[in-house]
C-alpha cells in the first residue's frame, strides 16, 4: 500500500509535481506483511458495532423537508503496512496495535503487557484491497447520493498513513489500485442517464485558511457563501465541470493532483499540505405517472428532481513538528494544519457531547464539513493508522478522533423537489409554438384574401373587355344596315323620279301645248312634296334605328349587370364564409395563448405557495399529495370561480412573458390579473439577487403607481410588502424617496383598515428610517407622523414595526450625535413619539419591547433629549432596563447612558436611586 497523501510544492502554486516527488520516494517505500502481535489483558472501550452501509432510508418529503431519519456517522479503520524504513528501524519490536477484522475490533498496546480494545464500524486489515475498501466505505454513501441524498466520505489519519491511496489513487499502472473517487464515479455514471440526468464537479483545496480551485489555479481565494434560512453551504465562485464520461473525469483528477501543494518531510516525501476536497453534483430526474388527466393537465404537470452531493475529503495529515522536521513555510503549513485538524476536533467533540454551541465557525475547514457532521449527509470516515510504535501517541491520537466521531448522529434528508424551470420552459415553448402557427395561419388568411381579391379584379377586368367587344361588333353591325338602308331607299327614290319623268312626258305629248302652258305650274309642287316626304323618311328611319340601338344598349347592360350581380354576389358569400372560419379559428388561438399565459402566471403564485407549504408542514405532507394539490389548483378559472359568470378579458397578456412584460401585467384591466401581478413581483422582490432587476425594469414605479391609482386593499396590502423587500437596499431607498414613496405610504396608511397592509406599510417606512440620509426628508413629508397613526389599530404586528422604525429612526440620530452633526432636541420627540415610547415599555410583547427599550436607549444618548425624558418619566424606564433587560448588550447600553449624562445623574441623586 502506498504511504503517499497529497502532492505539489508548499512554496509556491505550481512547484515540484507529484510525479517528482514519487520518484525520490520509490526507493524507501514498499509492502510488509503484518506481524502478529502480543496477547495481554484487554478493556472494552467505546461504540457498537453496525454494518457502515446500513444507514436507514430517509422517508420522501417535497424539497427535502424539515425532518429527517437519524444516521449515525460510521467510521472504518485501515491499517497501512510497513514501509521500508519502518522495517529496518523496528525489526526488533511488534506492531502498536492488532486488528481483528471478524469481530470489528481493534487492540492498542499500551505497554507489553496491558492494551486497549476499541470497536469500529469496519475493520480493514493492511491486505484489504482497494476494492473492499469501497464497498464498505463508500458505496452506500454513493448509492444514497444517486437516491437524492446528500454524501460525504472523508479520510482522516498521521500522514503519510495512507489517506490519498486510499481516497485519489487513479489506477494507472494497476486498474486494483484505483481510489475511492474514481470508483465512486465509475458507479455513478453506470446508474444514471446523461439524457435526462446531470454530473458536475468541482475540485479544491484549502490551504493556509484559503479555498483555492484546482481546476483554476488563478481562482485560489474562493468565498464560503451560506444560506441564511437553510444554513446550506455552498462555493459559487468554484469551477463547476460537467461529466459525461470517466474519461474526463480522470483528465480533471490529474490536473487537480497538478496544484495541489505537496512537501518532503522526514515522515512522508510526498505530505499532502493542504485539504482537498472533491464534490460531486448528481441531478436526477423522476419519471411521473399519468392518471388519465387531458393533455393540458399533463402539460403542466411539474417533473420530479432528486439533487445528491457527495463530498470526498482528503484531509492533511496531523503530525508532529519534531518529528516531520517542517521549519520555514513548511513549518507555517503545519502549523495551519493542526489548527484546522484541531478545530475539527472540537466540532465533533461538541457534537458528540450534545453541546448546545457547536464552533463551526472557527475553520473553513469546519464550516465546509457543516453538512457532514450533525448536518443532513450521510457520512463515512476511515481513519488510516501506521503499525510502528514509535508513532503510538499519533495512533491513540487517530483513533480517538473516530471513536468521538461515531457518537455524531446526523439527519439525513432526501433532496427532492419539483423542476418548476423546466416545466416554464416547456410552457414557454408551447407558447411559442402557438403563437409561430398563429402567425401562419394569419399570413396564409392574407395570402388567401389577396389571392381572391386579385382573381376577383381579373375576372371583372375580362368581363368589361368582352363587353367592350360586343357592343363595338353590335355598333358595327347597325351602321352596316343602317348604310344598306339608305342606300335602298335612295334607288327606290331614283326609280321613283325616273317613272315620275316618264309619265310626266307621255301626259305632255297627249296634251300638246296645254302641258307646254301649265307644266311649269303643276311640276314645281310636286317636287317640293317629294323632298318633303322623303326628308320625314329619313328622320323617321333615323329615329327609329336610334331608339333601337339604345333598348338594345339596356337590354344588354341589364343582362350583363345581372350576370356580374350574381357572380359577385356569390364570390362574396364564399370570401364572408372563408372570413367566418378564419375568425373563429384566430378566437380560439387566442383564447389558447391567453389561457396559457394566464396559467403560466397562476404556475408561478402556484409554486411558491407550494414552495411555502412544503417548507411550512415538512415531510408529513409527501410529495404526491403536495403534487395533487397543486394540480387542483391549476384548473381553468371558471372552474375555480363558478359564482362568476363572466371575466374580464385577458387578452392583453398574450404578449406579457418575462419581467418586463409581468411587470406590464400590474397596469392591466383584469383586477385578479393586477392582483396576481404583484405577488409575482413581491415573491421576486423577497430574493435579494431580484431586487436591482426588477427596480432597472421599473418595477419600483410601477409599484408605487399601483399606491396612487388603484383602491384595492389587497394590492396595497402586496404592493407596499414588495416595496418593503425594496426598501431593504440604501440604494432603492434613495429611489423611494425620490419618487413619492413616504407620501404614497402615508396616504396608504391613512386610508387602509387591515392590519396586514398597515404592518406592510409600517415595515416599508421601518426600512427607510434605517438611512442616515433620509431623516430631516422623511420626517419632512410626514414619515414619522404616519408611523404613529399606524398605533390606532392596535394590533401586535403592526405596533412591532411602529417600534422598529422608531428604534431605527433614533438610532441614527445616536450615530449623528456621536460624530458630532446633531444638533437640537430629536425629531422623534418633537413629533410626540416620546410618550407613546414610554407607554408601550412595559409591553409583554417581545418583538414590540425590545425595539423599544433600543428606542430609548438610543434617544438617551443625546444630552439635547434628557430633559424631555425625564419630564416624560422615561428615566425610570431607563432604571429598568438597566436592571431588568433580559438582554446584556442592551442592559450595558442603558446603564452606561444612565451614568453618562449630567442630567440623569442629577435627576437620579434627587430621587435618590442608586444605578451602581
Amino acid at each position: 500500500m502506498s504511504t503517499s497523501s497529497g502532492t505539489g510544492s508548499a512554496n509556491h502554486r505550481n512547484g515540484t509535481h507529484r510525479s517528482s516527488l514519487r520518484a525520490q520516494s520509490s526507493a524507501s517505500t514498499s509492502s510488509a506483511a503484518h506481524k502478529p502481535s502480543l496477547k495481554s489483558k484487554t478493556v472494552l472501550r467505546k461504540s457498537s458495532p453496525a454494518a457502515l452501509g446500513s444507514a436507514p432510508s430517509a422517508s420522501k418529503s417535497g424539497n427535502g423537508g424539515d425532518s429527517g431519519v437519524p444516521g449515525r456517522v460510521r467510521v472504518a479503520v485501515r491499517l497501512r503496512p510497513r514501509n521500508g524504513e519502518e522495517m529496518i528501524a523496528d525489526a526488533d519490536f511488534a506492531d502498536c496495535v492488532e486488528l481483528q477484522p471478524e469481530v470489528k475490533r481493534l487492540k492498542l498496546k499500551k505497554n507489553n503487557w496491558d492494551t486497549d480494545t476499541f470497536e469500529f464500524d469496519e475493520v480493514l486489515t493492511e491486505y484489504a484491497s482497494q476494492k473492499r475498501v469501497y464497498e464498505v466505505v463508500a458505496k452506500p454513501v454513493v448509492e444514497g447520493v444517486l437516491d437524492g441524498y446528500n454524501g460525504t466520505i472523508m479520510a482522516y489519519g498521521q500522514t503519510g498513513t495512507g489517506k490519498t491511496y486510499t481516497l485519489g489513487q487513479l489506477g494507472e499502472e494497476d486498474v486494483a489500485d484505483r481510489g475511492i473517487m474514481v470508483r465512486a464515479m465509475e458507479d455513478i455514471l453506470a446508474q444514471v442517464s446523461l439524457e435526462t440526468d446531470s454530473i458536475s464537479v468541482s475540485y479544491l483545496q484549502l490551504y493556509m485558511e484559503t479555498v483555492q480551485d484546482l481546476l483554476d489555479p488563478a481562482n485560489d481565494n474562493i468565498a464560503i457563501v451560506e444560506d441564511p434560512k437553510s444554513g446550506d453551504v455552498s462555493l459559487p465562485g468554484a469551477t463547476l465541470v460537467e461529466i459525461r464520461d470517466q474519461h474526463s473525469f480522470l483528465e480533471l483528477l490529474q490536473l487537480g493532483e497538478a496544484h495541489r501543494f505537496a512537501a518532503n518531510t522526514k515522515l512522508n516525501t510526498e505530505s499532502s499540505r493542504s485539504h482537498a476536497i472533491l464534490m460531486v453534483h448528481v441531478r436526477r430526474s423522476l419519471k411521473t405517472e399519468s392518471n388519465g388527466n387531458s393533455h393540458m393537465t399533463k402539460s403542466l404537470k411539474p417533473p420530479l428532481v432528486r439533487k445528491g452531493k457527495l463530498v470526498v475529503v482528503d484531509l492533511a495529515g496531523s503530525e508532529r513538528i519534531s518529528k516531520s522536521g517542517s521549519e520555514g513555510h513548511t513549518l507555517e503549513e503545519a502549523k495551519s494544519i493542526n489548527l484546522s485538524l484541531s478545530a475539527l476536533g472540537k466540532c465533533i467533540n461538541a457534537l458528540a457531547e450534545n453541546s448546545s454551541h457547536v464552533p463551526f465557525r472557527d475553520s473553513k475547514l469546519t464550516r465546509l464539513l457543516r453538512d457532514s457532521f450533525g448536518g443532513t449527509a450521510r457520512t463515512s470516515l476511515v481513519i488510516t493508522i501506521g503499525p510502528s510504535p514509535r508513532h503510538r501517541g499519533e495512533t491513540t491520537s487517530t483513533i480517538m478522533f473516530g471513536q468521538r466521531a461515531m457518537k455524531v448522529e446526523n439527519m439525513v434528508k432526501l433532496k427532492e423537489e419539483f423542476d418548476y424551470k423546466s416545466l416554464s420552459k416547456r410552457l414557454e415553448v408551447q407558447l411559442d409554438s402557438l403563437i409561430e402557427e398563429n402567425e401562419r395561419q394569419q399570413k396564409a388568411f392574407v395570402d388567401e384574401i389577396e389571392r381572391i381579391t386579385v382573381e376577383a379584379h381579373n375576372q371583372i377586368s375580362e368581363a368589361e373587355k368582352r363587353y367592350a367587344n360586343a357592343l363595338e361588333e353590335e355598333k358595327q353591325r347597325y351602321q352596316n344596315d343602317y348604310v344598306e338602308s339608305i342606300k335602298k331607299l335612295e334607288e327606290n327614290w331614283s326609280k321613283n323620279q325616273k317613272k315620275l319623268a316618264a309619265d310626266r312626258l307621255a301626259l305632255g305629248e297627249k296634251n300638246g301645248l296645254e302641258v307646254t302652258s301649265n307644266g311649269n305650274r303643276s311640276i314645281a309642287p310636286a317636287l317640293e312634296e317629294v323632298s318633303e316626304l322623303k326628308r320625314m323618311v329619313q328622320k323617321e328611319a333615323q329615329l327609329k334605328m336610334a331608339a333601337e340601338e339604345e333598348v338594345n344598349r339596356l337590354k344588354l347592360q341589364l343582362t350583363e349587370s345581372k350576370r356580374v350581380e350574381v357572380s359577385g354576389n356569390s364570390e362574396i358569400m364564399r370570401l364572408h364564409k372563408m372570413l367566418e372560419t378564419e375568425t373563429q379559428q384566430k378566437e380560439k388561438l387566442e383564447e389558447e395563448i391567453a389561457t396559457l399565459h394566464t396559467q403560466l402566471l397562476q404556475l408561478s403564485l402556484t409554486a411558491d405557495e407550494t414552495r411555502q407549504n412544503l417548507e411550512r408542514h415538512g415531510s408529513q405532507k409527501t410529495s404526491g399529495g403536495a403534487l395533487d394539490s397543486f394540480m387542483s389548483q391549476l384548473k381553468l378559472p371558471q372552474l375555480q370561480d363558478p359564482g362568476n359568470a363572466e371575466k374580464p378579458p385577458v387578452a392583453k397578456l398574450f404578449e406579457q412573458v418575462g419581467l418586463q412584460k409581468i411587470l406590464s401585467l400590474l397596469e392591466a384591466d383584469d383586477a385578479d390579473v393586477r392582483i396576481h401581478a404583484v405577488k409575482v413581483v413581491a415573491n421576486l422582490a423577497a430574493e435579494e439577487a431580484n431586487q436591482q432587476q426588477i427596480v432597472e425594469a421599473g418595477g419600483l414605479t410601477s409599484l408605487l403607481m399601483l399606491l396612487r391609482n388603484t383602491e384595492d386593499e389587497t394590492i396595497h396590502r402586496v404592493a407596499a410588502g414588495a416595496i418593503a423587500n425594496l426598501a431593504m437596499n440604501e440604494t432603492n431607498q434613495e429611489l423611494i424617496m425620490a419618487q413619492g414613496g413616504i407620501d404614497l405610504l402615508s396616504s396608504t396608511a391613512a386610508n387602509a383598515q387591515d392590519p396586514q397592509t398597515l404592518r406592510m406599510v409600517a415595515g416599508a417606512i421601518a426600512n427607510l428610517c434605517g438611512n442616515d440620509k433620509l431623516q430631516t426628508k422623511l420626517r419632512s413629508e410626514g414619515g414619522i407622523a404616519a408611523l404613529l397613526g399606524m398605533v390606532r389599530c392596535g394590533h401586535p404586528d403592526v405596533l412591532a414595526q411602529v417600534a422598529r422604525g422608531i428604534a431605527n429612526f433614533a438610532k441614527c440620530e445616536s450615530r449623528a450625535s456621536t460624530q458630532g452633526t446633531k444638533r437640537g432636541k430629536s425629531l422623534l420627540i418633537e413629533d410626540g413619539a416620546l410618550s407613546w415610547i414610554v407607554q408601550n415599555a412595559k409591553t409583554e410583547i417581545t418583538a414590540i419591547k425590545r425595539h423599544i427599550e433600543l428606542a430609548l436607549c438610543h434617544l438617551a444618548q443625546h444630552e439635547g433629549n434628557a430633559k424631555e425624558m425625564v419630564k416624560e418619566g422615561a428615566i425610570w424606564e431607563l432604571v429598568r432596563i438597566s436592571r431588568e433587560c433580559s438582554r446584556e448588550d442592551i442592559r450595558s447600553l442603558a446603564h452606561r447612558t444612565l451614568t453618562s449624562s449630567p442630567t440623569f445623574l442629577t435627576e437620579l441623586r434627587r430621587l435618590r436611586v442608586d444605578i451602581r
